[in-house]
């Protein structure tokens, strides 16, 4: 079939395309318009019928992969999507979709752990889920390797019951022979090495292929876990019957009892290479083992890497500073009362914005390492860290610096709450120029914390208690003060010892003197 011309690309496009650049663009011709549409959604019966180099100029970067295998109608693999800049592999979660179900562009396909968090992987494009490669509980998976297959009629979805990964595989496009008139030689030159295959037989957890899916919101699967409660018994009161957190709670507090074991599955094909190796490794749990081996999930990896990776390469220096938390408390209480619900500011709201306001004054301590050079940064983007049941993660607070406490607090309970629903998007907690960590709430007074590259420091923050301290005014000599206690872990590449002395000075005379902060 011939490439169709650029002025007839417009008619095949979707309603919801053609809507997304206006006709009423000034100065644009048709065909500048028709150019953008397609860059905004390259449909696949459009995409199937352009030239290979028409899709990499007019879409922006490397097209998907449309197939037509011999005794196979028309369809598409999709790849293991990169949804973090840092993620190589990832683990398949709960599909949200079965064979056979219809799929509109933003529909949630399936849940992917990265290597930072579970997100959600839309799909942009339209069709009928066909077969599911990749099944739930699969893990190690590359970026690009295939995850299942989408086509566009209905009918044609019964003819792949008996697709696999190896067929997936060996239909990777070939480099382009020439100008072939019907577009399907696309270049693979860039095209990731073929995962090792993975059964379909391997676990059907909350399987999208028959009748048993369960829909639960990524919370509801982690307090679940935790309780030990099984998913299939618990009734889901949200959209389409999805398990939410009441309704795991409720089933817990009804009283009834944890999931009883899994029964062992009936023996099928041989489990995918990591599955094995994973077994051999694993030692029999026998009926008096006092033991439980926890797989590591992709972000426990990546902590385990990186924290490991910065203790070692590193050179973390500490300062130790003492504060009076006794004038910024009571301008919080007087704050939270003559806010009458609106907001509520906590101490660690305080301390966020003395940071940042520190190292507006010192600019040297808001620096990171860049390997070759050294960037100081303009604004504060302070990381909060924060506890997740997967692991610790930075939220990230952009621009503290320019912020009031009230905006501060709703973003860091916002930030957070979404941090352990495995809800963040990339950008709120990658990058950043200065982290704060807090144990004060579990009663920690000091602790050293270990420095999140590239950044060049890091501020550990521990509870406050009372302490006797001297005062003239006071008729014994003395008074009971709030102390707090603060430690600095800074980077001596790039933070020398007296900048970060200057540093806690200032971040000191901003909660001992608490009213600048308004200023």
């Amino acid at each position: 079939m011939s490439a169709l011309r650029t002025a007839t690309v417009p008619r095949l496009l979707s309603r919801s395309a053609r809507l997304a650049v206006p006709r009423a663009a000034a100065g644009a011709s048709a065909r500048h318009i028709a150019t953008a549409r397609i860059a905004v959604a390259l449909r696949p019966s459009v995409a199937r019928r352009l030239g290979d180099k028409q899709q990499q100029a007019l879409a922006g970067g490397k097209r998907r992969q449309y197939s037509s295998s011999k005794g196979y109608p028309e369809h598409q693999v999709i790849g293991m999507p990169a949804l973090s800049p840092t993620m190589t592999q990832g683990n398949v979660g709960q599909w949200q979709k079965s064979v056979g179900d219809r799929i509109e562009p933003g529909d949630v396909l399936v849940e992917i752990e990265t290597d930072k968090a579970q997100m959600d992987f839309e799909f942009q494009d339209e069709g009928y889920l066909a077969q599911i490669l990749a099944p739930v509980g699969t893990k190690d998976l590359p970026i690009d390797s295939p995850v299942a297959i989408v086509v566009e009629n209905k009918e044609d979805v019964a003819a792949f019951a008996d697709y696999s990964v190896d067929q997936a595989t060996a239909e990777s496009p070939e480099p382009a022979s020439g100008g072939g008139s019907n577009g399907q030689g696309a270049s693979s030159a860039d095209a990731a090495p073929p995962p090792p295959p993975v059964k379909a037989e391997a676990a059907k957890e909350g399987s999208s292929s028959g009748g048993d899916r369960v829909f639960a919101s990524p919370l509801a699967k982690t307090m679940a876990k935790e309780r030990g409660l099984d998913l299939a018994q618990i009734k889901g009161s949200g959209p389409r019957g999805r398990i939410v957190k009441a309704d795991v709670e409720a089933y817990a507090a009804s009283g009834a009892s944890a999931k009883p074991a899994a029964a062992a599955p009936p023996k099928a094909a041989a489990p995918p290479p990591k599955a094995a190796k994973a077994a051999e490794a694993a030692p029999a749990a026998g009926a008096g083992a006092g033991f439980t081996d926890i797989p590591l999930t992709n972000m426990r990896k990546v902590i385990a890497t990186r924290l490991t990776e910065a203790k070692a390469t590193v050179p973390h220096y500490y300062l130790t500073q003492s504060i009076a938390v006794d004038k910024v408390s009571r301008l919080r209480q007087s704050l939270n009362t003559a806010a009458n619900g609106a907001y509520k500011l906590s101490l660690n709201d305080f301390i966020l914005k003395a940071a940042a306001s520190a190292l507006r004054d010192v600019p040297e301590a808001n620096s990171s390492w860049q390997g070759e050079f050294i960037r100081q940064h303009h604004h504060a983007d302070i990381a909060v860290a924060a506890a997740t049941p997967a692991g610790l993660i930075t939220p990230i607070v952009r621009t503290c610096d320019a912020k009031g406490l009230k905006t501060i607090s709703a973003e860091v309970r916002e930030l957070v709450a979404r941090a352990r629903a495995n809800r963040l998007r990339p950008d709120e907690f990658q990058g950043g120029s200065f982290t704060v960590s807090n144990l004060g709430m579990y009663g920690i007074t000091s602790f050293s914390a270990i420095i999140n590259p590239p950044h060049a420091a890091i501020l550990s923050v521990g509870a406050a208690e009372p302490r006797l301290v001297p005062d003239d005014s006071a008729e014994k000599g003395f008074a009971v003060a709030h102390v707090m206690s603060v430690q600095l872990s800074a980077d001596h590449r790039v933070v020398d010892g007296a900048v970060g002395a200057q540093f806690l000075k200032a971040f000191r005379g901003y909660l001992e003197n608490p009213l600048t902060l308004l200023l």
